[in-house]
């Protein structure tokens, strides 16, 4: 086993985290002003006729699924554009050139997505705490949800840059994958409410143990089984992890 070159990582981590922070209205602000969008359409809609979920006011509950949807779709959409722009403007090579091997590209890719995920939380925590009340029952567990859910999201990103050889196919990724999983997986509304074939659906659905397990760290009351996100989790980051690695070492729709 070859040993990592740390520096190249950092290096090429420090440019992915420049690369979101020099657009930071798009990439951090853009998504907690969505969530206050989101969060003011559906309180406004069904606010005044269903006041709780579970035993969590409507608001609340609505506020933390879009927290952590938030960060996980951010978390995405960094490593996948970063990848797809490097491929389709050509300086994929400057990338693959040693000394940096598959390790140092995912872990860059993956920490500068985690980073981004992390940011897109924090302001739109912010950016609710005037509307939405905060109970943190399970710290440990919330950073453990928070890290693995972005690293899962980051990883599948470059995944889907490498996948994808055009803006065109990786927006049919995010919308024929991405979106419909996140909608389907609770954020705004109790999964138990859906149909049989959807829950079972669900069972295979990263989204919906992200955001139950987020969730559950903030009210304590869970849709699914706890342990069974946890273990699911982390079995979806080493399974993706040693995928990409494999890709990445056989040039897979990234060498000419």
């Amino acid at each position: 086993m070859e040993p990592i070159n740390w520096y190249g990582t950092y290096t090429l981590t420090l440019r992915e985290v420049k690369r979101f922070m020099r657009v930071y209205n798009q990439t951090l602000i853009t998504p907690a002003i969505s969530a206050l969008v989101f969060l003011a359409v559906f309180v406004l809609a069904v606010g005044s006729k269903k006041h709780d979920i579970d035993g969590i006011s409507f608001i609340n509950f609505m506020g933390y699924g879009l927290i952590i949807m938030s960060i996980v779709q951010n978390a995405f959409a960094n490593s996948s554009s970063s990848f797809i722009m490097s491929k389709i403007i050509g300086y994929i090579s400057d990338i693959l050139t040693p000394p940096l091997g598959s390790k140092e590209i995912i872990i860059a890719f993956t920490i500068g997505s985690v980073l981004r995920g992390i940011l897109v939380g924090i302001i739109t925590t912010i950016s609710l705490l005037p509307f939405v009340e905060f109970t943190l029952y399970h710290p440990f567990l919330l950073l453990f949800y928070i890290l693995t859910s972005c690293t899962l999201l980051g990883q599948f990103g470059i995944l889907s840059g490498m996948v994808a050889n055009s803006f065109d196919q990786h927006s049919a990724i995010t919308s024929y994958i991405i979106t419909p999983l996140s909608f389907l997986s609770g954020t705004f509304y109790s999964v138990k409410n859906l149909p049989t074939f959807l829950q079972l659906i669900n069972i295979l659905n990263p989204f919906f143990y992200m955001i139950d397990g987020f969730r559950y760290c903030l009210t304590d009351k869970t849709d699914g089984n706890i342990m069974i996100g946890v273990i699911f989790l982390i079995t979806a980051n080493i399974v993706i992890y040693f995928t990409l690695e494999r890709l990445i070492d056989k040039g897979w729709r990234i060498k000419g």
